[in-house]
């Protein structure tokens, strides 16, 4: 039987797994872009609205913007990616030192 999750952290894990989905989306923007919609949700297997959503935030970050063959990244996205990978390490490493404070 699965073990069931603690609702203190069920806002956390949905953060984190929308979080997960506009990365994605981001990868998927860079390595094939200019790139619209529909094309997206092929390649991420995402339904139209959730790519609509993390393209909307993803835009307002400055990290895509709109063109006229579809979404392409700025320039401050290498900026952002090395930014938003030391953090998560820090992320990481706060997490470890909690788990250990619980044994």
């Amino acid at each position: 039987m699965p073990r069931k999750r603690s609702a203190l952290l069920d806002t956390t894990v949905s953060e984190i797994n929308i979080l997960g989905r506009h990365l994605e989306v981001l990868k998927a923007v860079k390595e094939n872009e200019p790139i619209g919609i529909i094309k997206l949700s092929q390649l991420t297997n995402l339904p139209q609205h959730s790519i609509r959503y993390s393209l909307r935030i993803l835009e307002q970050e400055g990290l895509i913007e709109p063109s006229k063959s579809g979404a392409i990244t700025t320039n401050r996205v290498h900026e952002v990616l090395g930014t938003l990978e030391s953090t998560l390490e820090d992320l990481a490493t706060m997490l470890k030192d909690y788990k250990k404070k619980l044994k």
